[in-house]
This record gives C-alpha cells, sequence and structure tokens, in this order.
C-alpha cells in the first residue's frame, strides 16, 4: 500500500523569549533532521544562519526547514519574535498553510502575542498553539486556558492527551463533547456516534473553528511527540490548482549577492527556467527563473521544479516584491503594521550615494523600511519599527556593504490626510511641453492606506496617458501641507485632464499630476468650499498682491489648449501662507497596551495614562504571583508612552508589567505643537510645489496655487458626488 505524503507549509510564530526556536528545534531532533537539538543561547540554532541573529540570540530573518514525518512533509517557517522585525513575521503569513502560534507558560499572553493573533484572523490561518516552559514554576494549564479562552477564543482547547496506541492517533476522550459544542455539524456527529470524526475536527481547524492546544516543554523534549503527532493527525493539505501560481513572501541576497526571491508555489509547478510574468497594467515585467532554490537552514539543493505547496527561492528576478501574487494567484493585500519612528542617516566620511543605494537594497527586502531621500535638505531618511531594527540595519551597512554609518535621534513618524473631498489641478506648460490634470482626493477610513482611480473619459484623454498619470500616483510619498508628512487614507480619483499632440512628453503629466495634488491639499487646508468658482477661490487669497488683467483672452483657460497670449498674462502674487488646519489632519502613531500592576499603584498609572493623552477600560483585578494585581487596556500616543516601561519599572519596584503593540494612525493630540516645531510652509518647499507653471510670449511662468483655478484649461470636473 502506497501512502501519499501530504505537503503542509507551516509558520511557528512568538512573543520574543516564548520559547519559539527552542520548539523547531525540538521538533526537528525528534523528527531526526538533526543528530543535536541547538540553542538560541549557545548561538548553535540550526535556524538562526545569520551571524547576528547567533550573536544576539534572537531570530530576525524567516529560515525554513524541511521536515519528514510518517505521511508528511513539512515546511517549516521559523519567523522572528521581536516586534521590531513583526513586518517580516507578517508577510509569511500570506503562503502558511497553518501556524503554530508558542506562548510561555509562565508568561501567558503578551502584547505582541495578540498582535500575532489578530494577524492569522486576518488572514485566515488555521492555528495550532503550543504552551511551552510548563516545566518552570509558577506555570499552570488551568490558569493559561482560561486566559486562552477569555482573550482569544472559546474554541482553544487541550490536545494533550495520551496516544492511541492501535491507531497511532491522539485519544481526545475527555475533550470530545467541548470539542462538539463548537459546531452545529460537530454537535450532530457526537449525538450520533458519541465521537467527532478527525476529518471533521481537520475542517473545524481549517476554518478557524477549534484551536488545539497542547502543553509541555521545548527545552526538555516533552510534550513534542505528543505535538507532532497531533499536528501530523489534524493537518491536512489545501487543495491545488493545476494552473501555475505562486506567491513571493520574502526578498534577500546570498552571500554572491545574487538578488533570492523566496515564494510558495500555489499551483501546477514551477520550473527552473521558466518565464515568469508579475506587475499590474500600469507596470509589468516578464523574467527567467534562473535558479530554483529548496533551502533547509542554511543550505540548499537546486533543483529542476518543484510542486504545489512547496516553498522555495528563485534567482533571476528582479522585480518581485514580498506580498506579490504570481501567475492566477494575483491577489494583494496591504500589510496591516506600519513605521512609527524616522531617523536621520549620519554617513560620516562615507559617500552619500553609496549609503543610498545599500539602503535601497536593504529597503528591497524589507518592505518597512522606507528610505527616504531630502533633495532639499541632501538627507536621508529611514522610517522603520523601532531601535533594534535600526541596530540591526547599522550592523548590516557595516557587514554587508562596508559603511559604517550612525544615526540621528529618532523621531515620530507622522502623517496627513483630509476631511472631506477636494479637487486639486495642476498645470505644467513651459515653452514646448503642455499637461494638465485634475485629481480628486477623498478621504477614506483609519487605516486604508491610498488607493487610485481614474474617472476620465478616454474621449477625454488618452488611456496610455491616464495609466501614467496612475503610476505617477503611486511612485513617490506624497507629502502633505501641515507638516510635510506622508500623506495616508485618500484615494486618489484622476477626474480630467488634457495633453498637447506635438508638446506633450511623460515627464510633463508627472509634474502636473504631483501640482494638482499639492494644489488640492492646500485647498483643503484652506477650507476652500466644495462649490467655489475658481473667481472665488482667487478672490479669496488674492487680496491686493495682483495688478494683473482677467480678460479672458489674456489669463482665462485657453479652450484649444494651445498657449495663452496677450500682453499682462503673468501673475506675481505674494505668498499666501495659510494657518491652521483647514479641512486638514495630522496623524499620529498609537499603541494599544495593557498594563499589569499591584492594586495599590493603580491611580498612578490611570493619571499617567490620562497625562499623555491615552485612554482605558474599566480595569480588571487579575491575579498573579500570588498578590492581587490590576489589569489596564487602552490605547495612547506613541509619542508619550514609548519610554512609559522604565517610568513603570521604577514605580512598581519591577512588578509592573506594560506591553505595547501598534494600533493604527490616529488624529495627532497636540497637532498646534508639532506644527510649531516642525514650521513648515508648504509654499517654501520647491521640491513639492503647489503652484502651476502657465505659458505667454514664448515663456512659462508660475501661477500661484491659489489662482490655479481661475487660469487653467479645463473646467472643474467633480460636481460634489463621491466617487464609487
Amino acid at each position: 500500500m502506497v501512502t501519499t505524503m501530504k505537503r503542509i507549509v507551516t509558520g511557528i510564530l512568538a512573543h520574543v523569549d516564548a520559547g519559539k526556536t527552542t520548539l523547531s528545534e525540538a521538533v526537528l531532533y525528534t523528527t531526526g533532521q538533526l543528530r543535536k537539538p541547538g540553542r538560541v543561547d549557545h548561538g548553535d540554532a540550526f535556524l538562526d544562519t545569520n551571524a547576528m541573529e547567533r550573536a544576539r540570540g534572537i531570530t530576525i530573518f524567516t529560515e525554513p526547514a524541511i521536515i519528514h514525518t510518517t505521511n508528511t512533509t513539512i515546511t517549516l517557517l521559523d519567523t522572528p519574535g521581536h516586534v521590531d522585525f513583526s513586518a517580516e513575521t507578517e508577510r509569511t503569513l500570506r503562503v502558511l498553510d497553518y501556524a503554530i502560534l508558542v506562548i510561555s507558560g509562565t508568561d501567558g499572553i503578551q502584547g505582541h502575542t495578540e498582535t500575532l493573533w489578530r494577524l492569522l484572523a486576518r488572514y485566515h490561518v488555521p492555528t495550532i498553539l503550543f504552551i511551552n516552559k510548563m516545566d518552570a514554576p509558577g506555570a499552570s494549564k488551568t490558569h493559561i486556558l482560561s486566559q486562552l479562552k477569555h482573550r482569544f477564543n472559546d474554541a482553544c482547547i487541550d490536545f494533550t492527551t495520551t496516544t492511541n496506541e492501535t491507531t497511532n492517533t491522539p485519544a481526545l476522550a475527555g475533550v470530545m463533547e467541548e470539542i462538539a459544542m463548537q459546531t452545529e455539524h460537530a454537535m450532530n456527529e457526537y449525538l450520533e456516534t458519541e465521537q467527532v470524526s478527525v476529518a471533521t475536527i481537520q475542517t473545524m481547524i481549517e476554518h478557524r473553528e477549534l484551536f488545539p492546544c497542547f502543553f509541555g516543554s521545548a527545552l526538555k523534549m516533552e510534550g513534542i511527540n505528543e505535538f507532532i503527532n497531533g499536528f501530523e493527525t489534524y493537518t491536512q493539505e489545501p487543495n491545488h490548482t493545476k494552473e501555475f501560481g505562486a506567491r513571493v513572501y520574502k526578498i534577500s541576497h546570498d552571500a554572491q549577492g545574487n538578488r533570492l526571491t523566496w515564494l510558495k508555489v500555489t499551483g501546477g509547478e514551477l520550473h527552473a527556467k521558466a518565464l515568469l510574468n508579475g506587475g499590474n497594467d500600469e507596470t509589468t515585467w516578464s523574467e527567467k527563473a534562473d535558479q530554483v532554490r529548496v533551502y533547509s537552514g542554511a543550505k540548499y539543493t537546486t533543483v529542476e521544479s518543484v510542486p504545489a505547496g512547496a516553498v522555495c527561492a528563485v534567482t533571476g528576478l528582479t522585480h518581485t516584491f514580498p506580498g506579490e501574487g504570481l501567475g492566477i494567484d494575483q491577489s494583494a493585500e496591504n500589510p496591516i503594521l506600519q513605521p512609527v519612528l524616522t531617523y536621520t542617516l549620519l554617513p560620516g566620511s562615507n559617500d552619500t550615494h553609496k549609503c543610498l543605494m545599500a539602503l535601497r537594497e536593504l529597503e528591497d527586502e524589507d518592505p518597512l523600511l522606507h528610505v527616504v531621500w531630502h533633495a532639499r535638505l541632501q538627507e536621508i531618511h529611514l522610517q522603520l519599527m523601532g531601535a533594534v531594527q535600526l541596530e540591526i540595519i547599522q550592523q548590516m551597512m557595516h557587514d554587508r556593504f562596508g559603511l559604517d554609518v550612525e544615526f540621528g535621534p529618532g523621531a515620530i513618524l507622522y502623517k496627513e490626510t483630509i476631511t472631506t473631498p477636494v479637487e486639486g489641478a495642476g498645470h505644467f506648460e513651459p515653452l514646448r511641453h503642455y499637461a494638465e490634470a485634475h485629481v480628486l482626493l477623498e478621504p477614506l477610513p483609519e487605516g486604508s492606506g491610498m488607493q487610485y482611480a481614474t474617472t476620465c473619459s478616454e474621449d477625454i484623454l488618452d488611456r496610455n496617458w491616464q495609466r501614467l498619470i496612475i503610476s505617477h500616483f503611486k511612485e513617490k510619498e506624497h507629502l502633505g501641507v501641515l507638516t510635510g508628512s506622508p500623506i495616508t487614507d485618500i484615494r486618489l480619483t484622476l477626474l480630467v485632464g488634457r495633453s498637447h499632440l506635438k508638446h506633450t512628453e511623460g515627464g510633463d503629466f508627472r509634474q502636473a499630476t504631483y501640482r494638482a495634488i499639492r494644489q488640492g491639499l492646500m485647498e483643503a487646508r484652506a477650507g476652500v468650499p466644495n462649490d467655489a468658482s475658481a473667481f472665488d477661490i482667487a478672490q479669496r487669497f488674492a487680496g491686493d498682491d495682483t495688478d494683473h488683467d482677467t480678460d479672458d483672452a489674456n489669463t482665462k483657460k485657453n479652450t484649444n489648449g494651445d498657449t495663452p497670449t496677450g500682453e499682462n498674462a503673468t501673475t506675481e502674487a505674494m505668498p499666501c501662507r495659510i494657518t491652521g488646519m483647514g479641512n486638514c489632519r495630522l496623524l499620529e502613531p498609537w499603541y494599544r497596551f495593557r498594563l499589569e500592576i499591584p492594586q495599590d499603584m493603580l491611580g498612578r498609572a490611570m493619571s499617567d495614562i490620562q497625562r499623555m493623552s491615552g485612554d482605558f477600560d474599566t480595569p480588571q483585578p487579575t491575579g498573579a504571583s500570588g498578590s492581587e494585581y490590576a489589569v489596564l487596556n487602552g490605547t495612547a500616543p506613541v509619542s508619550e508612552m514609548q519610554d512609559y516601561a522604565m517610568d513603570v519599572n521604577a514605580y512598581t519596584h519591577g512588578r509592573g508589567r506594560l506591553s505595547c503593540v501598534f494600533a493604527g494612525y490616529k488624529p495627532c493630540h497636540n497637532t498646534e505643537e508639532v506644527m510649531k516645531h516642525t514650521n513648515y510652509n508648504p509654499e517654501s518647499d520647491l521640491e513639492n510645489t503647489p503652484d502651476s507653471v502657465f505659458c505667454a510670449h514664448g515663456a512659462g511662468y508660475p501661477v500661484k496655487w491659489y489662482k490655479v483655478p481661475e487660469f487653467m484649461h479645463l473646467d472643474y470636473a467633480w460636481n460634489g458626488m463621491q466617487t464609487q
């Protein structure tokens, strides 16, 4: 009888120090993949292949290991546990068939554990839990199970039982009724047979209706056999299509500098030398997969092909990015996690351009490392998750590129958005150039990021020009007009545009598009009414700063799209600096926190949180170490709470515990203070100007943003109705 081997890709996730890598080593040893289990603290863990990981004793990069059991081939992806590298973990979730969530039996559910649980729910990953360190003093199975049911799901059920020696499957008689209560189908089956079949349990786990919990000690090899046996029994291989599909989850570079695209084959088969296609309507690519490598730890085998359900690394691809789908698997999803801090690179004696190129390569590998070049300041700014990530980047700059650099003090990464829709117009017409674009800026719900669309008729503007404008929407980080911070939670929609048959080049629409977005943001900040006419807008800000003739032939729009003419076609308006926010909003990152402190210090903690402009739920009593403690759950600005853990440790004399996770961007609690400190003038930022350029007498001339509606060649296209 031939047993068909099933293929399972699973990731192992945990809060830092829960014993995740130790469990990986224990599983590898128990299944015969290792002669001796490694240890993180000894620097010899099989899956910590990088020198920095071995030196620091933490997992930084997701690495695969191949495990063979009786009837299953498991690709185990060991992910980072530190919150600063949670982006590496998040993008790995898209390729997992199952997840193993490791929880410390002594510490229980910690802040980052909750973040991982929410991510697993968002990506619909079936999850099996291993509660580690149960040999340690104070570890209580009853307490942990109660915590899991209360804070995660009632379907977290203890599967740590004896094994049926006849069938070699776990014996779940003691919890069978509890399993049956999770779904109607399982209950009907249980009432008829007094059992819930393995097939039904498999389906319940796959649909996230059941979360098996195994207890043990990875360091002492306790509970490992039961865990492996349970994992093998209750997992099932997903159905794969015959047509090729793949999902990219990681980009890296090997020791020889080859760019590696790590992916999971989700359908069909991937062959070496195969031609792969990717991109979207605006940017498409087609490249050959030179080598296909199957890694296990630091070693790899070059293969001719890999089947669906397998993970591999491919050389020869230069345009791929984490999260990209290939073949039939084209869906994409924006990550939840976002960088919250920004640092300035101090290159020292190193060439700035060389530093920028090195950081671009690191940015290619890590989607949550954003490298921004400020041409006006001639500075490189890094946006990232935290100080530990910064230390790793500094070490990689030294080890990989031979660049010893430092970084300035960290600052909060603010963002900006709008509260009402507004139409922005941009015109770019120096001599022998021509482009005009009108863009609708609409606010989106919190956490939506940026979205892009077009409603412009192809009878008005050719499709190729429209695609180019959409690419200009996406190609850069557009800055707001309050503090010069990146904009977010806005949909940009091309309403209408105009080109010239002879004079329009691609770069002209880049200029027109950028200016239209900035002009719209300036109108939003100024609080321009949606139904204001071009004359109203110009008069509102013009005052006595202009003496130009407003004759239609001289300064109004030229309906033929040709160069306007006239003796007084120039405008020399004084800068019109707007104060206040109008319909713009400054956003800042917030933490969701969990603060566990002695009851007698609860008043101090509540006072501190209120002082930090945070909020919290009703305090909940809890037992910890035999004493009465209270738990505060709430949210607070990162700017106020980022160093609060040290204060908690001081005033509780080490008995308090604070855990924080990123909770998204919310309205800034001290906008005026931040704006005053930043002192940003959007009209002086020539790299991101809101003004337009028109042409008269064979020469281009600038027009202030608030006068653009009076000069533009196309009418306002938005009638106040929301786009669909």
